[in-house]
């Protein structure tokens, strides 16, 4: 569905700016052009002035072409499908904030943990979290998710405490956990624990703005977390593919159709950011491209666009055997070995 849900977007946007498809394209495959009758090789650009067979074809389906449309046109229809992902995750929350209800609890501390990072940093019970780095928190939902995803890093939080605001340096506690999955990560926490938990319904209005918001922090947290992986202070071990996704989505089907919804939302917001990366074959790369035509005024040359699709097709290629081996490896493939 939501690979689906991608290619919908793009394809009502060729729709709107009149672009038909002469051809299909599948990476990996031979690409030929009916009318020329050769064949692109692998990684080969799909640009105007390097495609084989695009000179050829009658003044009507060149009007129709995409690779005679403005750049801008161009653009906007690969930036359509990420944006569709977005889209998608955006609709999907506002339904579950609508009819089952936005996870909602007040940003007081009920509760302090001896011994824990928050009692050294100084935090009571009753203190309510203004702010955590400048950034505003209105829920105990925005509190965990900053937390968790600086582990021994010292952040700055803002409190309200007897009418009175004091800013306290907390590090949350490096944490390993592991989740109802099997998987093991580490995450930070303070020692904390919220006053109550409740679900709002939304209206339609609030539930799409909380669902923007909400989106935007999903994406917010994920780019984080693939940063801090490229530094290495967070494990790739946590990268998953296929094989962990099947699993996870047979575990969040028996949970019933909100964490399904939730699941769906996090998955497409993952795939957009994905697409978006300045790869070469993804829809960031083609976008990267366009940015650099924007700048000299004309496309890349034949060859640097081919070398760069031939560069990101490995980059892709490596990322999918690196994750299935984190799934092979998360399910015990290494024992199979030991027997």
């Amino acid at each position: 569905m939501i690979t689906h849900d991608e290619g919908l977007g793009s394809h009502r946007l060729r729709k709107r700016t009149c672009v038909r498809v002469l051809f299909g394209i599948n990476v990996g495959l031979s690409r030929q052009v009916p009318e020329a009758g050769r064949p692109l090789r692998v990684g080969q650009f799909r640009g105007v002035d390097n495609q084989p067979g695009l000179g050829r074809l009658a003044q009507p389906e060149r009007d129709a072409s995409f690779h005679y449309k403005r750049l801008g046109q161009r653009a906007a229809i690969v930036a359509a499908g990420p944006a569709a992902n977005f889209a998608f995750a955006i609709i999907v929350l506002t339904v579950l904030f609508m009819t089952f209800g936005q996870p909602y609890t007040p940003a007081e501390v009920g509760q302090v943990q001896p011994g824990s990072a928050a009692e050294q940093g100084g935090i009571r019970a009753g203190d309510v979290i203004l702010s955590i780095d400048g950034q505003a928190v209105a829920r105990f939902e925005d509190v965990q998710q900053a937390v968790r995803m600086n582990p021994g890093v010292a952040m700055a939080i803002a409190v309200r405490r007897d009418a009175k605001t004091l800013t306290l340096q907390v590090a949350p506690a490096r944490t390993e956990v592991t989740d109802r999955f099997g998987n093991r990560y580490e995450i930070g926490l303070l020692g904390i624990a919220r006053s109550g938990m409740e679900y709002i319904k939304r209206d339609p209005v609030t539930a799409l703005y909380q669902a923007v918001g909400e989106t935007w922090n999903l994406s917010a947290s994920t780019l984080q977390a693939m940063w801090q992986m490229v530094k290495g202070t967070r494990t790739t071990d946590e990268l998953g593919g296929p094989l962990r996704i099947a699993q996870m989505s047979g575990e969040v089907a028996r949970g019933g159709i909100a964490p399904i919804l939730t699941f769906m939302a996090l998955l497409s917001v993952s795939l957009g950011l994905i697409n978006l990366f300045p790869v070469p074959i993804l829809d960031g790369g083609h976008l990267l491209f366009y940015a650099a035509e924007a700048i000299r005024g004309k496309p890349l040359g034949q060859k640097a666009q081919e070398y760069g699709f031939r560069i990101g097709l490995a980059l892709v290629l490596t990322l999918m055997v690196f994750t299935t081996w984190n799934d092979l490896v998360h399910i015990g493939i290494r024992g199979w070995f030991k027997l």
